[in-house]
């Protein structure tokens, strides 16, 4: 699936289930909580702090497609082609980060 797609199957989906979109100021605080999560199970997980029982069982690639989720209400409510924005981002990285990386002596 695309992001084009992806866009359309959640806009969908809150037409349908979620009656409207949050505001974007509250779809901005969401992302910011659900990144949160994220960050949580990383630093416990792969990170230096110890894990507490109640978050072994967190599903990492739940909450990571929790913030796509977001990501995609916030492009949808503002009018962004988020497809055409990672395609330009991705061109623009191509471009100026193929050399910078492999030169990078601490990627070594």
């Amino acid at each position: 699936m695309d992001i084009k797609n992806a866009q359309l199957i959640v806009d969908n989906w809150i037409k349908e289930h979620g009656v409207r979109y949050f505001n974007e100021l509250t779809n901005m605080a969401q992302l910011t909580e659900e990144v949160g999560e994220v960050a949580r199970i990383i630093a416990r997980r792969y990170g230096e702090q110890s894990e507490k029982e109640s978050d072994k069982n967190k599903d990492l690639g739940e909450e990571l497609a929790d913030v796509v989720f977001v990501v995609l209400c916030l492009a949808n409510q503002t009018g962004i082609d988020l497809q055409a924005a990672f395609d330009k981002k991705m061109d623009i990285k191509t471009n100026r980060d193929h050399d910078r990386h492999h030169n990078n002596p601490k990627l070594k």
